[in-house]
């Protein structure tokens, strides 16, 4: 063969497609040299060779990537960051080149058997400020964006060819090394072979299938991403987006996880309509978008939190000397919806729930949580859902929800079947999303039994616990719970007692603090309350505008919150905790002044749940001043605000029943009365509640214990009330 066969040398065309394909090839290998200058040559300090010794550690790790920052590519050569931003398809895969060449060097001698140099993936961060969802549009495809987010849901690892071979079924001919495009994007299948042999007919159409044994492929990992709760404007659906990762980007995080994302903004074909759709609706051109990840920056600072930027130098001196100041407790109740009049002691509870106690993980694996949980229980009317909607807002992390309207698997989580692979992945719900953060349950008395009972383990172990087709998983829930309740007869019965609660007793035990909020008729309140009323309707502009004097606005609320929740940890002093130790044990055993007037038997015992309740406070105290032990004053405090909130509603009654608020005596009087109500009575038996309660008010039985128990039951299905069933007869 001496040339005059082959085409492609005296081939000439008049408009030198060959010229252009030489100076690309040119331009590309100049590129190529130009990264590898960068990852030999970028230095710090100290001619500290960063990406070059980073390398090749990771590739004696056998961990074949790479981190560069996008800031440190700009100083270095500024055009060359330029083209990697506005043509990352382009020239990412030149970067991996050059990574992998580099890497060749630095690692040569190689050991015997590991000859071939293994691809090197480049992973990419910034520290520029991140675009919202909602504001990518057909600008920016196959640009390089940054965007915040939640991972909601998570596939399993697949497998994504990069180079594919394909075989004739007719004439057997191979065609090895076709690449296939990063992404979601596939390869489309040639119509016809190209193969032509004499005496044999023409090879039919759609030969070609592909050989799985010489393919070589990638794991790779879909990702659903929904935009922040904060930039979703009012009465708008969060928007979401699919994300491609693959390689060593896979597995990085989990559902729950708020996240920056770095990538390239990419289009793929929306899928062909069903049969039942029609072809008629099939619209030729159309594309979907989606995000080919490069870098996942995983937000454990907080600094996507709503309105929670990086803190300044100036800000931080501003903190600090907030946190010296003795009458910051005081300043930032004061803060706390200024425009509610009065529930001074509930502003200083929630102050307290939004800084949280210290979360503790022991030598046995075991954790303790740090987060405050509050109910406001009582009357409606008393701007208990106002409380909450600030609470929302002045959170760096909050979610509103109400309780009609949330079902079990939108609090926790839910399995779903994705709708391309049919497979089943795994979305968070409200308290997944906000890990971190504040829930804001309003409502909680609406909800059905079976999903509040579904949000215990998510209120005391912060996990919640999946097992369902197939997938068997744990996801954080970190989270305080500020619910908001009412009485079931609407407004507080005085009579009625620990009738107008129709909570468990378990779900009462996991919250910290628990406030009766009743509407007590007082002239001399009323009005002072009427005449705030008036000024907040009057001066509602000038408030909006400026603070009070001694009171912090919201965003200087929020930063502070965000800053100690971030910067200190406090633990309770060897003091505090001795002092702690001895009231604990006259709480338990009613000794002390308080409970000196009662009979011994009628003193009220609280559990460990409830000491370690006041343990948080005491820290979350501790946290506001940024210091790092609780002292004897914050527990004194602590305890103050426990005995004002749920001791106090324990001891009027109230909450008669909760766990650890029953006396010994008391419970002893219940389940005598249980156990006879269940020899007198088969499970599911139609009772008279009536006839019942005469029965036992003759063997001396107090009337309230017994109905008491009577409704236990009925709640529990032992028993049915007759009147109630006859009523229900009578509505339906």
């Amino acid at each position: 063969m001496e040339g005059f066969d082959d085409p492609g040398i005296f081939f000439s065309d008049n408009f030198a497609p060959e010229d252009n394909q030489n100076e690309t090839q040119i331009n590309l290998h100049g590129i190529k040299k130009k990264f590898k200058e960068f990852i030999r040559q970028f230095h710090g300090e100290n001619f500290n060779y960063k990406y070059r010794d980073t390398l090749k550690r990771n590739y004696n790790l056998q961990q074949y990537f790479l981190e560069v920052n996008l800031e440190d590519l700009g100083s270095f050569n500024e055009t060359l960051a330029e083209k990697l931003y506005k043509q990352p398809t382009e020239h990412l895969p030149i970067f991996e080149e050059a990574a992998k060449e580099v890497a060749d060097e630095l690692t040569a001698p190689r050991p015997e058997g590991e000859e071939n140099v293994e691809d090197i993936q480049i992973m990419l961060s910034s520290d520029a400020n991140a675009s919202n969802l909602r504001e990518l549009k057909s600008d920016v495809v196959s640009r390089l964006v940054k965007i915040p987010g939640i991972v909601v849901s998570a596939s399993g690892i697949k497998a994504k060819a990069t180079k594919i071979a394909i075989q004739c079924r007719s004439c057997q001919n191979i065609i090895p090394n076709l690449s296939v495009k990063p992404g979601l994007e596939g390869y489309v299948m040639p119509r016809k072979c190209n193969t032509e042999q004499a005496g044999r007919p023409k090879c039919p159409l759609d030969p070609y299938f592909i050989m799985p044994d010489k393919c070589q492929c990638v794991d790779f990992q879909v990702l659903k991403l929904q935009e922040l709760p904060d930039g979703i404007p009012q009465g708008e659906i969060p928007r979401h987006l699919s994300l491609y990762c693959d390689r060593y980007l896979c597995e990085k995080v989990v559902p729950g996880n708020r996240v920056f994302i770095l990538g390239i903004y990419s289009i793929k074909k929306v899928r062909k309509p069903s049969r039942r759709e029609g072809r008629d609706k099939a619209i030729t051109g159309v594309r979907a978008p989606y995000m080919r990840v490069i870098g996942i920056q995983v937000d454990t600072e907080g600094i996507g939190a709503h309105g929670c930027g990086v803190v300044t130098a100036e800000e931080e001196d501003l903190f600090r000397r907030m946190a010296a100041s003795p009458n910051i407790y005081e300043r930032l109740a004061n803060s706390i919806a200024p425009s509610i009049y009065g529930a001074l002691d509930m502003k200083k509870a929630i102050a307290c729930l939004l800084f949280g106690g210290s979360r503790k993980r022991l030598p046995d694996g075991l954790t303790r949580r740090g987060d405050i949980n509050v109910l406001l229980l009582g009357d409606p009317g008393t701007a208990k859902s106002q409380l909450l909607k600030f609470v929302e807002k002045v959170a760096p992390i909050g979610i509103y929800t109400s309780g009609k309207g949330s079902s079990a698997a939108g609090l926790t989580a839910s399995v779903m079947r994705e709708p391309s692979t049919r497979n089943f992945v795994m979305e968070g719900g409200a308290m997944v999303l906000a890990d971190g953060g504040v829930v804001c349950i309003d409502e909680f008395d609406k909800m059905r039994e079976d999903d509040r009972v579904a949000i215990h383990e998510a209120m005391e172990q912060q996990t919640i616990s999946i097992a369902k087709a197939g997938i068997t998983t744990t996801l954080n829930s970190r989270c305080s719970v500020l619910a908001a309740a009412n009485s079931i007869f609407g407004k507080w019965d005085e009579t009625k007692g620990d009738e107008n609660i129709d909570f468990m007793p378990t779900i009462l035990s996991r919250f910290d603090m628990i406030f009766i909020v009743k509407d007590e008729h007082n002239q001399q309140r009323d009005m002072t309350l009427a005449r705030h009323i008036m000024n907040v309707h009057m001066n509602a502009e000038q408030i909006n505008q400026e603070p009070k004097d001694g009171e912090l606005s919201l965003e200087i609320i929020r930063k502070y919150i965000n800053y100690c929740r971030t910067h200190c940890g406090p633990r309770l002093s060897a003091e505090a905790g001795d002092k702690l130790k001895r009231r604990y044990v006259m709480m338990r055993s009613g000794t002390n002044q308080h409970e000196r007037e009662i009979d011994r038997k009628s003193a009220i015992p609280i559990t460990v749940r409830q000491l370690e309740a006041i343990i948080r406070i005491s820290e979350s105290l501790a946290k506001m001043q940024l210091l790092p032990f609780a002292t004897e004053s914050h527990v004194d405090e602590a305890l103050r605000l426990f005995q004002v909130s749920t001791l106090d509603a324990a001891s009027t009654g109230d909450l008669a029943g909760a766990e650890g608020f029953t006396t010994e005596e008391e419970h002893r009087v219940l389940a005598d009365i249980e156990k006879q109500l269940k020899r007198r009575f088969a499970i599911g038996t139609q009772v008279s509640q009536q006839n019942i309660v005469q029965d036992f008010l003759q063997q001396r039985y107090s009337e309230q214990a017994v109905l008491k128990v009577i409704h236990a039951m009925i709640r529990r299905g032992q028993l049915q009330h007759r009147m109630q069933r006859r009523m229900l007869y009578r509505l339906s």
